[in-house]
């Protein structure tokens, strides 16, 4: 819950890191725990397209604007395109030429990764793929195009346009998994619109569900619970630790 200016804008993050699930029962066990004074005080939710959280969000909180994170609307675009590179590797591991097989193998994070997040060798890979051409380099295309409409710099309205063209674009591209995207994105666009509206997205979140999934895997072997949860709390909380030499 947070205050913003006038307004009491509350947020709620429904995620499968909790409840550990993404079933209707795991949101309502959320909203169970939210209770329902603050359930009506929520003005927007946050959420990815998995069929069971916005239903239990129309139950328990009608009044609030259900947002479909951008995150995860790329990362939907990210698992198309590992899909026609899987589809180009299987190819060629069952043609003639499994060394390219092997070399193409490799490039798998060159596709994944933002592009200034490369290594030098990511670089190279990309490069070659490039010059290839065909429905990888298609797919990866449409994969940066859709990842750049969600820059903080473009208007709430330029998004939309462009959101339009990227779907009409996606449903020619001939890559099944894009065509099925395309669909996805036009059924959710008031959705995802709204979030740009709000300047709403899980990507923080999920960073650092991320890390803290690493720091629970650290520390298997711990006697309880509450150890882990110390641990997540040094490494990720607002404690200001002073060693003994420092005093």
């Amino acid at each position: 819950m947070a205050n913003h200016g006038p307004h009491l804008r509350v947020l709620a993050w429904v995620s499968p890191a909790w409840p550990r699930s993404k079933d209707t029962a795991a949101a309502r066990r959320f909203f169970d725990a939210l209770g329902a004074d603050r359930a009506q005080q929520l003005t927007a939710v946050s959420m990815d397209m998995g069929p069971a959280y916005p239903k239990v969000v129309r139950e328990r909180a009608p009044q609030a604007t259900i947002c479909w994170d951008p995150f995860h609307t790329v990362a939907l675009a990210t698992k198309a395109l590992d899909g026609v590179r899987r589809a180009h590797w299987n190819h060629l591991r069952e043609s003639t030429d499994p060394a390219t097989a092997k070399r193409f193998k490799g490039a798998r994070w060159a596709l994944l990764k933002r592009p200034e997040d490369l290594t030098d060798r990511q670089a190279d890979a990309l490069a070659a793929l490039k010059r290839s051409g065909g429905a990888v380099w298609r797919g990866y295309q449409l994969k940066e195009a859709l990842r750049g409409i969600f820059d903080e710099s473009l208007r709430y309205t330029d998004v939309g346009m462009l959101l339009d063209r990227w779907c009409a674009w996606a449903q020619r591209c001939r890559l099944p998994g894009f065509v099925t995207l395309a669909r996805t994105i036009r059924d959710h666009r008031d959705g995802i619109l709204a979030a740009v509206r709000l300047g709403l997205a899980n990507a923080r979140v999920e960073g650092l569900n991320n890390r803290v999934r690493l720091i629970t895997r650290r520390g298997f072997g711990f006697h309880s619970a509450s150890a882990v949860a110390a641990l997540v709390m040094l490494s990720c909380g607002p404690i200001t630790l002073t060693l003994p030499h420092e005093k």
